[in-house]
Order: structure tokens, then C-alpha cells, then sequence
């Protein structure tokens, strides 16, 4: 690629509306450019680095004899109505109509119509197993798109499905799975961490996560360095802290607490620590209403909440409905005298002699205990903190921020019952074929690459998916024996397969330098007035060493540089 008759630019100031390294430079390498909220081109360079991580990825499933095809965006509503999923995904799920007014959506995954497919070869057992993949756009309408290509509306996605008889089958195609993406991530060059995860809408026995380590992360990830322990936070299991007590019981007491609706606010009238206070908190979920009780000093995970009850839609009520449920105003709830379902979290079961919310405007409780109200459900419902310990091996929790780049479901038999995916046995018995499914988030794994590899001249890219392996800068294009020399180089560098930039554009050395920085090139060959002596100038990306060489052995050196990589 030479520069000046390509389709190249860079930015010299930050982006104005990317708010993550990552979008930032990726802006202004030219590699990306946003078109709406969430939705962005790939260009010339950024399509470059994708295409190199599609080809890792192809690599890697063909290892495991995955066979790679293509589904349409466009599908059909009916097909995830059959599986509950046109409600699951809600309002993130873009809709449309036909000139028939036939309903369609762009498709958010593709689990049904890969079950569509598997269902044209399964007939009996002889047909399993198998997998199947596709590389493909993905659509979902985000509520709040950020962060460059982390949170986006359209995005690539590699998805991929394995088809198994039973569920021994079905582990052995998962692990196959699960190592290939762990030989994907480590040739990306991401340092990432697998963590147990919520399977969420794609529902399923097991989600596993891969996640890139980064401060920006939207990810919260608990790891435990002694044993090994990692979930995502949404899952982390949570210890029990509060200790039963031989605290006796004290009788209840209703106390004015005018204007004071916060907890930090009740805890300096009353003059008592938070973790005195329980909170209840009303849910409206999957259109019934729920009280649900942590600690003061605690918070409720809605994604342990949403799979206790096994909800679709799990939202707080809203003021109106919180007033119409306690009689009282926001801030003033409690579990006394409700009619709803209350949920408990374990750690108020250990609890005596604590206070809450009246349902009375400006009034709460204090010496509540169990006994003063009825309960429908007790478990782990609050979002785990840095006071807790392993729930493996109890010893220290560290937490970190993670991009999730790809993930592994066993999703057991929920699609292939509800699809009809049945096989028959050797018994000739009807039985339903074990799936397994397992994503890449392909702009995410570019970002997270960005994320994790840059410094303050801009991207450093792992050679692998670097979008030219060599660039070749001419300092003074109008010297014959530079632009000789450049030229050598540059045909002799792709004769071999090293794909290289030839930055011939009349400009000066210093933008030159400054750009080849910017957009992450590996290695960087500098043609200047030390030709007249045979020598150019050699410099890697990741290091600050200029080395001078021969013209003639520095082809031989980028091949040493590279094969060291």
C-alpha cells in the first residue's frame, strides 16, 4: 500500500465524542469512523486488522473441524417467539415489517435458525456431532452505545454452534470449543481472564466468559489469586459477613424521622451505624411486584434476582407504584404489613434488632426482627464487595474490569425442545440433540487489543493482526536514491508475503514518524540520507532502539524481528 494514492488519513487532535482510548485511537488512525450512535465503518486500515482476526478465528475452528456459513440478518419474529426470546430481548431487539406487514427483526444471535439448520442433516444418531459457525453482523438496539466498538447497536459477531447426543458429548465439544478460544485469544496478544458468568437470555446449564483485562471494562470481574476463583460480579457468590449474635431481642419501635428518606440520612438522625439499617426496595418483575431486603450498607444484584425467579424482565417499580404499594413516599419502605411477596438476602437472616421503613411517610422502625413479618424466599440476592472472601478457599478477592470478548454456553436441550431438534437412538427412541454455543465479539476484541497495547503516540499492535506488518518511511521523496531504495524494499518485502506501507507522501519526516506511530505499525524502515551509504534505519514499535543496517540485510532482519515475534 502506497500512501500517497491510497485512501489514508489520520486526526492530529482527540476525537470529541469517543470517550475510551480505544474509540479515540482508533479514530484517529483512521481504522474507524462513527456514522450514528453505536454504529460505525470500517476502514481501509480498521478492516485490515478485522479481516487478520477473522483469520485467526477461521484457523482455529478448522483445527476442530467447525464448518463455517453465513445466516441472514433478516429473520422472521415468529422464529424467536417459539423460544421466548422475542420477549426476553425486549426493546434491544430492532423490529421491522415487510410491504406485507409480515414482522422481522435483525437478528440479535442466531441460536434458532442454527437449530433450523442442524434440523435439515439430523435425522438419527449417525449425524452427530458436529459444529457450525458464522462470522456475521449483529444488531441490538443499546440504550446507551459507549465506548468506541465496546457498546455498539451493529457489531461483527463469530458464532458458533455445536449439535451432540447427549450431554458427555456435548462437554467434549464444549472443552474442544473452550480451548480453541483460548489458542484465539493468546495469538490476538489479549491478556484476558476466564470467569464464570449469568447465561442470560441465551438461558442454558453453563456461561463461561472471556474477558479482557482493562481499566475501562463495563465488566466487573471477582478473581481469587490463591485458588483460582473468577466470576463476573453479577454471579460472584457472596459470604455471609454478619455473624449471628447473642444480641437479645428488643421490642419494636416506630420513630419520627422526618425528611429523612436516605439511609445515610435515617442512619445521622438516629445516630446509628448503616449497617443497623435494612433497605427494602420494591421490584416490578415480569409484571409482579416484590420486596426485596439486603442490607443497608449492601445493594441488590438484579441479575441473581432475575435468575431466582427465573424472570424475563426484572425493573424497580416506579415512584408512582412504590407509593401506591407502601402508602407512604420513596424511602420510607419496609417489609411490615406489606401484601407483596418479600425476598430476603442471606445476610438478614443473621440480623436481630434492626431498623426499616415504616410504610409511613418520615417514620421508620427500629428492633425489627424476623419474627415481625412474613418472607417468601431467602438467598443471595446482593452484589458481592471487597469485604467478601473466596466462596471457594476463603481467602482474598481482588476486582478488576473486564471487556467481555467472547463466551461459551451449554445450553443443554432448551432450543432443539422447543424447535423440534430430535434424533433418533439406537432404540429407535426420539431423543433431543445436546447444543452448545460460543461467541467472539470481533470489534471488541480490536478495541480490547487497543485497550491493552498502546502508549502516547498511539496504538501498538500485536504483528499478528497488525494491519501491515512493515512501514516504509521515505524522508525526502524528492531524493532518486531514497525513493529507489524505498521501492526495493517495498516490492521485495511483499514478493516474500510481509505486508507493507510504503509512506511516500510529501510531507515531513516528523508527520511521517508521527503517523506510523499513531496506527500501530510494527516495525518502521527508515529510508534517509544515510542511502548514499547503503544504510537504513530500523525501528520496532514496542521498543525505543533505532538500529542502522544494511539496505540488503534488512529484509533479512525484518524476518528475524518477525519470526522472533
Amino acid at each position: 500500500m502506497k500512501l500517497k494514492t491510497s485512501y489514508f488519513y489520520t486526526l492530529r487532535e482527540n476525537a470529541k465524542d469517543e470517550e475510551s482510548i480505544s474509540g479515540n485511537l482508533l479514530t484517529r488512525s483512521s481504522m474507524i469512523k462513527k456514522t450514528s450512535s453505536g454504529v460505525y465503518m470500517y476502514l481501509p486500515l480498521g478492516y485490515k486488522v478485522i479481516k487478520n482476526i477473522e483469520k485467526i478465528i477461521r484457523e482455529e475452528m478448522e483445527e476442530i473441524d467447525a464448518g463455517e456459513l453465513l445466516m441472514p440478518a433478516l429473520v422472521p419474529e415468529e422464529i424467536y417467539q417459539a423460544t421466548g426470546r422475542k420477549e426476553a430481548f425486549g426493546n434491544d431487539m430492532f423490529n421491522l415489517k415487510d410491504r406485507s406487514d409480515k414482522k422481522y427483526c435483525l437478528a440479535p444471535t442466531h441460536e434458532e435458525l442454527f437449530t433450523i439448520a442442524a434440523a435439515s442433516k439430523v435425522k438419527s444418531y449417525k449425524d452427530l456431532p458436529f459444529s457450525i459457525y458464522q462470522i456475521q453482523d449483529k444488531f441490538r438496539d443499546e440504550a446507551r452505545s459507549r465506548y468506541g466498538l465496546i457498546r455498539v447497536r451493529e457489531f461483527l459477531m463469530k458464532d458458533a454452534y455445536s449439535f451432540d447426543m447427549d450431554e458427555k458429548g456435548l462437554n467434549d465439544s464444549y472443552n474442544n470449543m473452550y480451548n480453541a478460544y483460548k489458542k484465539i485469544f493468546t495469538r490476538l496478544g489479549i491478556n484476558y481472564k476466564i470467569v464464570k458468568s449469568d447465561t442470560g437470555a441465551m438461558g442454558g446449564l453453563l456461561s463461561e466468559e472471556f474477558q479482557a483485562i482493562t481499566d475501562i471494562g463495563e465488566d466487573k470481574l471477582v478473581i481469587c489469586d490463591h485458588c483460582g476463583y473468577a466470576a463476573n460480579s453479577e454471579v460472584a457468590k457472596c459470604s455471609v459477613l454478619t455473624l449471628k449474635t447473642d444480641e437479645e431481642i428488643k421490642i419494636r419501635e416506630l420513630v419520627k424521622t422526618p425528611s429523612a428518606g436516605t439511609i445515610k440520612e435515617v442512619s445521622n438522625f438516629l445516630e446509628e451505624d448503616e449497617s443497623k439499617f435494612v433497605k427494602t426496595l420494591i421490584y416490578k418483575i415480569d409484571d409482579k411486584y416484590y420486596a426485596v431486603l439486603v442490607k443497608g450498607d449492601n445493594e441488590v444484584n438484579e441479575a441473581k434476582l432475575k435468575r431466582l425467579l427465573k424472570a424475563s424482565e426484572v425493573n424497580l417499580a416506579s415512584q408512582d407504584e412504590v407509593e401506591e404499594i407502601t402508602g407512604a413516599k420513596v424511602g420510607f419502605a419496609g417489609p411490615i404489613g406489606l401484601d407483596i411477596p418479600i425476598i430476603l438476602d442471606n445476610e438478614v437472616m443473621n440480623m436481630k434488632n434492626f431498623i426499616v421503613g415504616a410504610n409511613k411517610t418520615d417514620y421508620h422502625y427500629k428492633n425489627v426482627n424476623l419474627e415481625d413479618f412474613n418472607y417468601y424466599l431467602v438467598d443471595d440476592v446482593r452484589c458481592i464487595t471487597n469485604k467478601d472472601c473466596c466462596p471457594n478457599c476463603g481467602e482474598e478477592l481482588t476486582f478488576k474490569n473486564g471487556i467481555e470478548i467472547g463466551n461459551t454456553f451449554k445450553l443443554g436441550l432448551k432450543y432443539s425442545e422447543s424447535l423440534g431438534l430430535y434424533y433418533l437412538n439406537k432404540e429407535n427412541e426420539n431423543i433431543p440433540v445436546w447444543m452448545g454455543c460460543y461467541g467472539i465479539g470481533i470489534g471488541r476484541c480490536m478495541a480490547a487489543v487497543v485497550e491493552q497495547n498502546h502508549d502516547d503516540k498511539g496504538i501498538i499492535w500485536p504483528v499478528e493482526i497488525a494491519p501491515f506488518k512493515v512501514a516504509i518511511v521515505v524522508v525526502n521523496t524528492l531524493d532518486e536514491a531514497q525513493m529507489d531504495a524505498a521501492n526495493y524494499l517495498y516490492e521485495n518485502l511483499r514478493k516474500i508475503g510481509i505486508s507493507t506501507i510504503l509512506d511516500d507522501r510529501d510531507e515531513r519526516a516528523g508527520v511521517k514518524f508521527n503517523d506510523m506511530d499513531l496506527i500501530g505499525i510494527p516495525i518502521r524502515i527508515t529510508v534517509g540520507n544515510k542511502i548514499k551509504d547503503q544504510i537504513v534505519e530500523i525501528k520496532q514499535r514496542r521498543k525505543n532502539e533505532f538500529e542502522d543496517i544494511s539496505l540488503y540485510d534488512a529484509i533479512l532482519k525484518v524476518e528475524d524481528i518477525l519470526d522472533g515475534e
